[in-house]
């Protein structure tokens, strides 16, 4: 008995200070994410609270170094709390906030925030869809409205401020890519402000706000709109035009950029979580695009059509019967599927979203440069669901064939079933359930393209020749991408590669194209968070064999929210383990 009370004070006094880390560590989060949503208005919002609610986040230099030695001393902290002596869940919490931190010191730190904008989204861009926030409803909230308007101009001034330096230092966008990004800026400068997407909101006042107090708050938003967000258009357009076009840079990579083999590396570690070279990233592109190349050769071959790839591609581009002749039609497409896919879910999954999802449109001011389709979400408590956005714009570049593929990626069971659930995950912490990270996320959406096959979503061989057409587009993006930005392409060998691996049309290939040009490393999250969980999935029906539960592997994955692939790996290994074990 008394060789067992050491034994028994050794782990009574572990147990204390694992309760010290725990709680260390807690306090830790807490605070650093009061600081957070203090510094980041949007993301208050976002999460349902009102404090705050007439801000939005201020860039300056002044700010951004603030932020800086905040985020240096935190980092401090949590470096004195060891991971080893937490719970499990505890300590892929831990490992997350530490990969957080580590993201924020290392933008100020690579200087990312000079170049606060890409070919398809941006601040500016993202400011215009404030008027369809339809969480505005009291007359409070009219007041926090106005009061984002009228800041808008200081924080507009803030980020040219901002790309001016950038221009000084070389760290801007490539100047290739630059052509007709004025446009979105130009839309906001309207005559009135009833043109204006900033008064949205005001065009539909509640009844219960009236006499006065409706005239007042008018009165005010007009003021702000043309006296102060109108006119910050006007400076960022003239910003644009002469000074960031004309002075950007004239090379392509992000090697180029000052220090840029650490920046793009960095941008590697933020969207592909991967423990990889860039070189090794470009060689698992090349074996996948000889993959997905000999399955669309064999659809060619079932169809007999008489010519070779590229014919068939052409074929696919012009042919009439592959494209919408109006809006409504690509949309109503795009309805049709969802709802057939909505019905088919309970065969893979045991558990789904409370939260609707709808489809629409692409906005108009930001359509000509967007991508095919996108998911945008919105809060759990809002007044409204997630969307499945569908770029109606230039309908002859949108093809029918791929539409299924899209809106199993964008909609269900895509983006909208994983940040539905990741929404719901209440015992998480803010930080954890807030995060996005593009390797999981992006990989589970094109997980899901592939899901389509087992739910049989896809009717034809054109719309399967259209999956494996999507599929290929994500494994020429690892080629692009560390082409690009690693290894010194050019534009023109990148459009090639594209156009000439996929059956997208030529203005989705340069869309897509300038997209990787302008957010390095991005686009290899899919490919290779997609890729991850097909190695993952068929180890684990390997080993478990005819105890596998699809729908259990699934419910596992989603349960545990958005994370980098290195702790998606680990997580599964051991459920499956325990599966076994069982």
């Amino acid at each position: 008995m008394k060789k067992l009370i050491p034994l028994l004070a050794i782990c009574l006094s572990f147990n204390i200070f694992a309760g010290e880390d725990s709680e260390a560590f807690h306090a830790l989060y807490k605070k650093e994410w009061e600081f957070r949503v203090t510094e980041f208005p949007n993301l208050a919002r976002r999460n349902g609270s009102k404090e705050n609610a007439g801000q939005i986040t201020h860039v300056s230099e002044k700010d951004q170094l603030r932020r800086y030695e905040y985020w240096k001393q935190i980092r401090l902290e949590l470096a004195a709390i060891s991971c080893d002596k937490l719970e499990r869940e505890e300590c892929i919490n831990y490992r997350m906030f530490e990969r957080q931190i580590h993201q924020y010191l290392a933008d100020y730190e690579t200087r990312a925030y000079l170049i606060p904008f890409n070919s398809d989204s941006g601040f500016y861009m993202s400011w215009t869809r404030w008027g369809d926030d339809s969480d505005i409803i009291s007359a409070q909230d009219y007041r926090d409205y106005i009061s984002r308007l009228k800041t808008l101009p200081v924080v507009m001034d803030e980020y040219i401020a901002l790309m001016r330096e950038g221009l000084r230092t070389g760290m801007s966008q490539p100047r290739v890519i630059l052509a007709g990004r004025e446009e979105p800026i130009r839309k906001q400068l309207v005559e009135s402000p009833e043109q204006s997407t900033f008064f949205k909101p005001f065009l539909h006042m509640g009844e219960d706000i009236s006499g006065e107090e409706r005239q007042a708050l008018m009165a005010q938003a007009r003021a702000a709109v043309m006296e102060g967000v109108v006119p910050a258009y006007e400076r960022l357009l003239d910003f644009f035009e002469d000074e960031y076009f004309i002075n950007a840079r004239t090379t392509l990579g992000a090697s180029n950029l000052p220090e840029g083999k650490r920046f793009y590396d960095e941008q590697i570690y933020r969207y592909a979580t991967v423990d990889m070279t860039a070189e090794e990233i470009h060689q698992l592109g090349l074996s996948e695009v000889a993959r997905i190349r000999a399955e669309m050769e064999t659809i060619i071959k079932d169809l007999e059509f008489e010519g070779d790839f590229a014919a068939f591609i052409q074929f696919l581009r012009t042919d009439p019967q592959f494209y919408a002749k109006t809006p409504r039609e690509l949309l109503a497409e795009a309805s049709y599927f969802a709802k057939k896919i909505d019905g088919r879910l309970p065969q893979l999954f045991g558990k789904l979203p409370r939260q609707p999802y709808g489809v629409a449109p692409v906005p108009d001011n930001i359509a000509p440069f967007y991508t095919a389709g996108r998911y945008v979400g919105s809060p759990l408590d809002g007044h409204k669901g997630g969307y499945y956005w569908v770029n109606t714009y230039a309908l002859e570049s949108r093809t029918l064939y791929t539409l299924p593929a899209l809106t199993l990626h964008e909609a269900m069971p895509g983006h909208h079933l994983q940040f539905g659930l990741a929404m719901e995950q209440g015992e998480q912490p803010d930080f954890r359930r807030n995060d996005y990270i593009s390797a999981y996320g992006e990989g589970w959406a094109l997980y899901a393209e592939k899901l389509g096959i087992e739910m049989n979503i896809y009717e034809t061989p054109y719309e399967d020749f259209g999956r494996l057409t999507y599929e290929m587009w994500r494994a020429c993006r690892l080629v692009i991408d560390t082409g690009v930005h690693a290894k010194g392409w050019s534009r023109q060998q990148a459009l090639d590669y594209l156009a000439g691996n996929t059956a997208l049309s030529i203005h989705e290939v340069t869309t897509e194209i300038d997209r990787y040009i302008s957010w390095p490393a991005q686009a290899l999250s899919y490919k290779l968070g997609e890729y991850t969980i097909w190695q993952l999935r068929r180890e684990a029906e390997s080993r478990l064999g005819a105890d596998f539960d699809l729908r259990d592997f699934h419910d596992f994955i989603l349960a545990l929210g958005s994370v980098p692939l290195e702790i998606l790996k680990s997580e599964v290994t051991r459920w499956v383990a325990e599966q076994e074990s069982a």
